[in-house]
């Protein structure tokens, strides 16, 4: 599976982004797919998670306000980001395993290049 990330930006507070993340393969639909963030200095954590079967994961940091969602027939998940806050800086990055979600990152085999958000206050 190759992934491909999308959509970072520079964003005031308060605003929206949504991100993409472009995945191959065909068995797309049997995969997890995860959104971690990397903010320098930090270690990467995870932001949310949707299974193969729909089921979705919110760090508490974010709940409410980001919401994660899949398009299988086009291979492709969104983060959809709204209410930005400056500590929401960060690369992010998709990332996929087989079935279930993960909540380390050690529990994805794949991931993408990472995209930079940039939140000013």
């Amino acid at each position: 599976v190759q992934l491909q990330a999308s959509g970072g930006g520079l964003v005031q507070a308060g605003g929206s982004l949504r991100l993409s993340c472009a995945a191959s393969g065909r068995t797309f639909s049997n995969y997890a797919m995860g959104w971690f963030r990397q903010a320098p200095g930090k270690e990467r954590e995870l932001v949310a998670f949707i299974s193969s079967g729909g089921s979705t994961y919110y760090a508490d940091s974010v709940k409410g306000r980001f919401t994660i969602a899949r398009d299988n027939p086009r291979t492709q998940v969104y983060l959809q980001m709204n209410s930005l806050k400056p500590e929401d800086t960060a690369v992010y990055y998709c990332a996929a395993r087989w079935g279930s979600g993960a909540l380390g990152a050690n529990g994805y085999e794949y991931w993408g290049q990472g995209t930079l958000v940039t939140v000013s206050s």
